[in-house]
């Protein structure tokens, strides 16, 4: 899929600067506005295991305000607790990189390799983690999940929803 100039341009306003990497818009508003953009997992001769960015404002501000809550904590004490959790992201992981090996160019898989870098995306899952089961940023995780349902955006929207209907319920009493 190839990114119009109007794309590049929307991408580059919401970024607030020029898109390094940018390959496609993932995840498009029914407007057309990107919410979710793909980008290269080879940037100026560097590896970038971040595939998935949130672009969209609203959506990284209501994350930016879970997190700034305690969401990664309050979801990592659940994940801590829970070996099926844990298994469902090992997972997602999996998954993550098998997608992301799947939008590697052959001539971007033989650049990785001269520089050294053959096999350090073979083991980055979802925002470039390591670790399969830490959370490390909500947004690369709903970025991802946005394009291929994953544990972590699943838990963040259940959240959202049980606070956004306590909000209501709220409010309709005043």
């Amino acid at each position: 899929m190839t990114v119009t100039a109007q794309q590049r341009a929307r991408v580059a306003a919401l970024l607030g600067r020029e898109p390094r990497g940018l390959e496609a818009v993932a995840v498009a508003a029914a407007d057309g506005d990107p919410v979710v953009i793909r980008v290269a997992s080879l940037v100026d001769d560097k590896p970038f295991p971040t595939l998935f960015w949130l672009v969209d404002t609203a959506l990284n501000y209501r994350i930016d305000q879970a997190e700034a809550g305690g969401m990664i904590r309050r979801l990592q004490r659940l994940v801590d607790g829970d070996p099926a959790l844990q298994g469902h992201m090992r997972t997602d992981h999996a998954a993550h990189i098998a997608l992301r090996a799947s939008y590697i160019a052959p001539a971007s898989r033989r650049r990785l390799v001269e520089l050294g870098f053959g096999e350090v995306l073979d083991h980055r899952g979802i925002g470039g983690i390591a670790d399969d089961k830490r959370i490390r940023c909500l947004h690369t995780w709903y970025a991802a999940h946005l394009v291929v349902p994953n544990t972590i955006g699943v838990l963040l929207e259940a959240w959202w929803d049980e606070h956004d209907n306590t909000n209501r319920e709220i409010s309709d009493e005043d």
